[in-house]
């Protein structure tokens, strides 16, 4: 029963693609059907999901597609049904926030049915991935993904930006698939087959494993967004629409984090703990570059675009732990590193969607992107304000939202260095803990800045002062996603519990003890060691809020009479007296500048002065620039053999023929 359910979330979301055919002669059919069939075809999802999750059995078919020799096997496992259930989680929020969101493409000059048509594939295409059981399958659902996602981030291809960036993020997917395909062929060849059962149970050779292991952290990292291979996510999440951007970004990179733990965990049998060390080096630069190019970003959904390079690291950085542990011996260590990088997987989906979908009903609301050009959002739109600080308290890692808790467990599960008997492991995982402190640190700063400067104080350009609160479905889209993000943090016991039968069917091996002291308490080791009572954090700051409004509302019986500060017999303070998101980020710019290309000039010209600031990705001059050039400069030479002549190309057709047939025979 639990698999046809998952029959039916795919069948009725693949539906709301095929209906959106009409979409461009009845708009209110995408606004009514399509959302309609993505919110019942997501519910069906979840309740798959957790209940193949909570019961930690697991469900497999063969089905009659594919080849005629090679037929496509799907299976729902603890795995496949926990990422299940996100995907279903966050498409439930879409499904009520897309009708008030696509009015505004209504009469523009692109499709409604290709917003449609592609949004509906896109999803159908990850929960494929989740539920594949053999590579072939898996790799056709990988490339309808990819590309039914390409569509959705080249929608608005009038803007020559747009279009860049949905080149190059095609280019990199398949690069990403090409790299995994060969990982999986890697496999087969030991196998002889491309189903996941057989693959399981073959042995391979160190070498060859460590081979298909680094073939396949490629090609999962870059679409995950790991530093150096993250170049296409900056690009492509700003210019897709704002609830696209939260599908990317809360659900497509968990499908890649899903298939490294499938491949890593699953597939390739024993860890070893060199793979945990790579892995970990490259998260832990991930997290803290992710974050400081965050920092240096005005474009607010460039902005939250980095932090989601910021934060895969942190989900990588636990997956590490668990592969150094595991790899050592230390199972039971290694299984709260794996719960760690689950639950923040989870998290992250819920407050980085929350913080798309706030910073689309901005941009929907206001037609600004630039946090430069925003101010006083909080009186204009206060429950998108509100739900906005609830996103940027849960990405900042504080109590009680649920973004304390997984780092938390990340956090303890690197105390447990001291048990490795590898000084080199000893070193490595306290440096990776500082560097993760650091994150946290930065992420609230960026954060302060964020809010402080897109809500706060008073507006700077005439769209922002004209701002109003966004529809009903837009803000029960990012309630619904808030109210997640409070209960994952004050009721973590329940929720790691669930989580736990995942390293259970995986490696055979769970969290002894979750809540030794009651369900109030988390003891992810033991309750000895450290334990984090959230409901009891919820009660102390609401009793502390309680007492300072007490002691406010005290001290307002006092005749209080509200004036203008004294200025010193200047004009009344305005905008342009408040802090810019330049200023806010200029001493980080300035600590860590050798990590960024900077291109700061002052103009002088007569009375006036302008300042002109841009950073951009010191990777893309170290990486990718190199093979551009290269690339353009091999296109160049090749060009020359359009010479016009027919006998030229002739001749050219024959030598390929007769190397071919050389090749064949």
């Amino acid at each position: 029963m639990t698999l046809q359910l998952a029959y039916f979330a795919i069948l009725v979301i693949l539906g709301s693609a095929l209906i959106s055919v009409f979409a461009d002669q009845m708009p209110s059919l995408l606004r009514t059907a399509a959302f309609v069939l993505l919110g019942v075809g997501s519910i069906a999802a979840i309740v798959s999901g957790v209940s193949t999750l909570i019961s930690g059995s697991s469900f497999s078919a063969t089905l009659p597609f594919g080849l005629p020799w090679l037929n496509w096997h799907v299976r729902l496992d603890a795995l496949s049904g926990f990422f299940f259930a996100l995907i279903g989680v966050i498409t439930f929020a879409i499904s009520l926030y897309g009708p008030g969101y696509v009015r505004e493409f209504e009469h523009g000059k692109q499709p409604l049915s290709v917003l449609g048509i592609f949004t509906g594939l896109f999803i159908v295409g990850m929960l494929l991935v989740v539920i594949a059981d053999d590579a072939f399958m898996f790799m056709v659902a990988w490339e309808l993904m990819s590309l039914s996602s390409y569509f959705l981030v080249a929608y608005q291809h009038d803007r020559a930006a747009n279009r860049r960036a949905a080149f190059l993020y095609l280019l990199m997917a398949h690069v990403s698939g090409l790299s995994i395909l060969l990982g999986f062929g890697v496999l087969a060849s030991f196998s002889g087959s491309f189903a996941f059962d057989i693959l399981r149970a073959t042995e391979i050779p160190a070498l060859w494993a460590t081979i298909a292991f680094t073939l396949t952290f490629f090609g999962f990292g870059m679409k995950a967004g790991l530093v150096p291979l993250h170049a296409w996510l900056p690009e492509a999440h700003p210019v897709a629409p704002s609830h696209i951007s939260a599908l990317m970004s809360g659900v497509m990179l968990k499908v890649a984090v899903y298939g490294f733990i499938r491949m890593t965990f699953d597939l390739l049998g024993d860890i070893h703990w060199g793979w945990g060390v790579a892995v970990l080096i490259i998260a832990s630069v991930s997290a803290l570059m992710g974050v400081l190019y965050a920092l240096m970003q005005h474009n607010l959904k460039r902005l939250l675009a980095y932090h989601s390079v910021e934060n895969i690291g942190i989900i990588f950085i636990g997956l590490g732990l668990a592969m150094v542990f595991m790899g050592t011996g230390h199972k039971v260590l290694g299984v709260l590193g794996l719960i760690a990088a689950l639950y923040h997987t989870l998290n992250h989906a819920l407050f980085k969607s929350l913080l798309f979908l706030g910073a689309g009903a901005v941009i929907h609301s206001s037609h600004e992107k630039d946090l430069e050009q925003m101010g006083g959002l909080l009186k204009r739109m206060p429950w998108t304000g509100l739900f906005f600080l609830i996103g940027c308290i849960s990405i900042s890692a504080l109590p009680p939202f649920n973004g304390f808790v997984s780092e938390w467990l990340t956090f303890q599960t690197a105390l447990q260095a001291w048990k490795l008997e590898n000084g080199i492991l000893r070193t490595i995982i306290p440096l990776s803990a500082a560097m993760l402190a650091l994150t946290g640190t930065l992420a609230a700063y960026c954060f302060v800045k964020v809010y402080g400067i897109a809500f706060l104080g008073l507006p700077r350009s005439r769209h922002v002062r004209r701002a109003r609160e966004v529809g009903m479905g837009m803000r029960l889209a990012q309630g619904m996603l808030a109210v997640l993000c409070l209960l994952f943090g004050i009721l973590p016991t329940h929720f790691v519990g669930v989580i736990n039968s995942i390293p259970i069917q995986l490696v055979g091996v769970g969290l002894p003890e979750i809540s030794a002291h009651g369900w109030m308490w988390l003891t992810p080791i033991n309750a000895d060691t450290a334990s984090y009572g959230a409901p009891l954090v919820l009660i102390a700051i609401a009793v502390a809020w309680f007492l300072l409004t007490l002691v406010l509302r005290r001290g307002k019986k006092h005749t209080v009479h509200d004036c203008e500060p004294w200025d010193c017999g200047f004009s009344t303070p305005d905008s342009r007296m408040q802090y810019t998101a330049t200023a806010f980020s200029m001493p980080i710019r300035r600590v860590f500048g050798l990590l960024f290309h900077i291109d700061e000039q002052v103009e002088r010209n007569n009375n006036t002065i302008k300042h002109r600031l841009t950073v951009t990705d010191r990777a893309w001059d170290l990486f990718y620039k190199p093979i551009a050039d290269a690339v353009h400069k091999a296109a160049r030479q090749v060009s020359r053999m359009q010479s016009g002549n027919v006998r030229i190309y002739l001749g050219w057709s024959l030598g390929t023929l007769l190397v071919l047939l050389w090749l064949i025979t």
